[in-house]
């Protein structure tokens, strides 16, 4: 039996899966598989974005494939550097290209759009000519596969066990080398899903994974042993709601307890089977869970920053500032409760760590369109932003979108604010990038800032772009193409609204070309001419005393 699977790429608030980033569906699909009794070299992959490129073998494994399975799924789409992902028409070609079984599955189950602030349809989905799995993918591919297997008509969809996950998280860690950027391929590593809160967020799709089942430390470490073992370096404990509240105690209240020594087992733990991990960050942190123990969280992340590689940031889900909107739409925390976990992650991991970046910052994300917003809520939101600037704290990132109502949410049917606060919403959207985003980078990172590691992807014109691995990587613009694929350490020279400019560390001085020299620390177009005509130099003692720039010695080389 022969499968091909096709990864399309998924984007939840509680899974990312967009390259380099590998989604652990696709890791429990081809371990289901294998358990199913196919063999390794019996399993294709392909992202979308190989397939569009690959003209030949592909649609070939495709056409001859017994099982074709779509993974796909966008509920807080967002723009993507050099990645694509599924469209319908899309999906709809490659399974008219196969007589096998067709699957589609995924978060797209809940219903299917590519653009934020616009209802997610399902009869778009459902005119495809496939099998599509209303639970989990995995499980589906696992009963519908092999022995035993039930036919996809009759089949009764199901969520997977924590049992199961265990099994086919080990079995599929193979996949990530066919993966088209391997061995740079951030592994998206699962905990838990499903929010444990008593009242959901109006616009949440978590629910709808049930509640919460947290997987045992020893499977999440056993993973990723596998996962190194197959060459992997680069994980993010990313896919839960909370992470603070992974095996968190329920004592009865709105909040489970967090606890601490579950976190310490598991990064000691990832720290022990993968040694030479090069990345090891987190995602999502509920501002609610902080602000209701805010000691056992400071411990938390203490152990966090122990264990982990610099450069991490805990996104929180503040949505909105606007005391009215928060208690509307049943979101995690007021305004107040937000700014001290703000504070708190900053206390403990503002420092800055080896690659440049501070340990661990919070990211914010905000969502408009929600019950209940006003004008008012655009300016609460953005005078909390300020504040936040003006008392010296550092946020990260700050995302900001407009909600997608997805059907069975409170918000479906009630996002009529969306359409109407449009222009608004981006003409706030600017100002915050302009008057708040940039002097929060150029504090996070000041000019001459040395970020280490920076992997070159995209070649345009004359500029490169690229970014250091990581839980929300900073978008890095280099004035020369770079090859793609290498890393390389970069001086930070100037910052745009969310990405900086920045050239290679240390700079050649006799080899480079004008277009870097000038955006050394205090060299301009200029003063970059005149020491292009003096090469080369022999040393630093050359250099000061024909050019008299004593200051940027420190930024380049011989």
């Amino acid at each position: 039996m022969k499968a091909v699977i096709i990864d399309g790429y998924v984007d939840e608030p509680a899974c990312f899966g967009v390259p380099p980033y590998i989604s652990p569906y696709i890791r429990y699909i081809a371990g289901a598989l294998r358990e199913k009794g196919l063999q390794e070299e019996n399993i294709s992959y392909f992202t979308i974005d190989s397939l569009r490129k690959d003209i030949t073998e592909a649609p070939r494994l495709i056409n001859r494939a017994d099982i074709v399975i779509v993974l796909a799924g966008m509920t807080v789409p967002g723009k993507y550097l050099r990645s694509t992902p599924i469209n319908i028409g899309e999906i709809e070609s490659i399974f008219s290209a196969t007589n096998g079984t067709k699957i589609l599955g995924g978060p797209i189950r809940l219903g299917f759009s590519l653009e934020g602030g616009k209802k997610a349809e399902c009869d778009i989905i459902s005119n495809t000519d496939a099998c599509i799995s209303s639970k989990d993918i995995e499980a589906f591919v696992f009963d519908t596969t092999g022995d035993n297997a039930q036919s996809p008509d009759d089949y009764n969809h199901r969520f997977r066990s924590i049992e199961e996950i265990g099994r086919w998280s080990t079995k599929g860690s193979f996949i990530i080398k066919k993966h088209p950027d391997y061995p740079n391929v951030m592994c998206e590593i699962e905990t838990y899903r499903g929010c444990g809160r008593k009242q959901h967020c109006s616009f949440c799709t978590e629910p709808s994974y049930g509640s919460s089942d947290y997987r045992p430390v020893k499977d999440v470490v056993s993973e990723v042993a596998e996962l190194y073992k197959h060459g992997a370096r680069f994980f993010r404990v990313g896919r839960q709601p909370d992470i603070l509240s992974y095996h968190a105690k329920d004592k009865g209240g709105e909040i489970p307890e967090p606890d601490p020594q579950v976190i310490l087992s598991l990064y000691r733990g990832i720290r022990d089977v993968a040694p030479d991990l090069k990345v090891l960050h987190m995602d999502n942190a509920n501002p609610g869970t902080i602000a209701t123990y805010p000691e056992l969280s400071r411990e938390i992340f203490k152990t966090i920053v122990k264990y982990h590689t610099s450069g991490d940031v805990a996104a929180l889900g503040m949505e909105s500032a606007d005391p009215e909107v928060v208690r509307a739409n049943g979101l995690k925390a007021m305004p107040d409760e937000i700014f001290e976990a703000i504070k708190i992650i900053n206390e403990v991991g503002r420092v800055r760590g080896v690659n440049g970046m501070p340990e661990l910052l919070p990211g914010i994300n905000i969502v408009h369109g929600l019950m209940g917003e006003s004008k008012k809520t655009f300016e609460l939101n953005f005078e909390f932003l300020k504040k936040v600037l003006d008392e010296d704290l550092l946020l990260r990132r700050i995302n900001i979108r407009q909600v997608m109502a997805f059907p069975g949410t409170r918000m479906y049917g009630n996002d009529e604010l969306v359409r109407k606060h449009k222009q608004l919403f981006l003409k706030y959207k600017e100002m915050i990038r302009k008057d708040i985003d940039m002097p929060m980078l150029k504090k996070i990172i000041p000019a001459g800032t040395v970020l280490k590691d920076v992997m070159c992807e995209v070649n345009s014109e004359r500029i490169c772009f690229g970014r250091q691995m990581g839980s929300y990587p900073l978008l890095v613009g280099i004035p020369a193409n770079q090859k793609l694929g290498e890393y390389i350490d970069v001086t930070v020279t100037r910052h745009g609204h969310r990405s900086i400019t920045g050239v290679t560390y240390p700079l050649n001085i006799n080899t480079a070309p004008m277009s870097l020299i000038q955006e050394l620390p205090g060299i301009g177009k200029k003063q970059a001419s005149l020491i292009n005509k003096e090469v080369p130099f022999k040393d630093a003692n050359d250099f000061a005393e024909r050019t008299g720039k004593k200051e940027i010695l420190p930024y380049i080389s011989f």
